[in-house]
């Protein structure tokens, strides 16, 4: 039962990216050309997930389910390296494909070689990125 609400739920995810048109990369490229042709589209969509989302972390902050795993804790507040960093890349990757990881997924059914290649770089640094910071870590560590 929980594979199939999880079907759904990315489903769901996958049409509403299509709808808005979050999985066409010039609109997307367009949000981030502030002093250009800005579109502002983008910031609907980013409310529409942002907004429910805060609501439900106020809503279960300090339940059980949050100990249990059952609800995605929120985010740390803390500024550090790594965050910096992941954040930078995550940008020049969004900024020059056009593309994060719920449209690249959904444009696998058109996207072509080019959302496939972005998509296999996409987890390739997925799972680069835990070694890597380790690394980074324990030679700040050292100095």
């Amino acid at each position: 039962m929980r594979l199939l609400i999880a079907l759904l739920a990315g489903s769901l995810f996958g049409a509403g990216l299509l709808v808005s048109g979050m999985t066409d990369t010039t609109k997307v490229q367009g949000w981030l050309d502030v002093f250009g042709n800005w579109d502002p589209t983008l910031a609907f969509v980013m409310g529409g997930a942002i907004l429910p989302m805060l609501v439900a972390w106020r809503l279960i902050s300090g339940r059980k389910a949050l100990t249990r795993g059952d609800f995605p804790p929120p985010p740390r507040s803390e500024v550090d390296r790594r965050l910096i960093i992941g954040s930078v890349l995550f940008g020049m990757g969004w900024g020059l494909a056009g593309l994060c990881p719920g449209p690249a997924m959904a444009s696998l059914t058109y996207g072509g070689l080019g959302g496939l290649v972005f998509l296999i770089a996409m987890v390739a640094g997925m799972f680069i990125a835990p070694t890597l910071g380790a690394q980074l870590d324990r030679a700040a560590n050292a100095a």
